[in-house]
């Protein structure tokens, strides 16, 4: 995977959290801990994206049959992304 650099400012109330997380919750720098929460809003957007679709079909009124274990299975495949 390639990578890239990005500069990002950050009040000094900002960076002091950041710094608490760094040695409080094993992440070894700044970086890491950027990418787990840009994974995690990323998990987050795609499962409200797969309620609102399931939402949506049950709303519609058309008869829609669910295999609840091929739904988990599905959402399991996008949270691995």
């Amino acid at each position: 995977m390639a990578t890239t650099t990005m500069n990002v400012s950050l009040p000094e109330s900002m960076k002091a959290f950041i710094d608490e997380r760094l040695s409080g919750d094993g992440y070894g720098t700044a970086s890491e801990y950027v990418r787990e929460l840009v994974r995690a809003d990323q998990k987050r957007r795609e499962t409200e994206k797969l309620e609102k679709l399931l939402l949506e079909r049950v709303q519609s009124g058309a008869e829609v049959e669910f295999d609840i274990a091929e739904v988990r299975k599905e959402l399991a495949k996008r949270l691995s992304k």
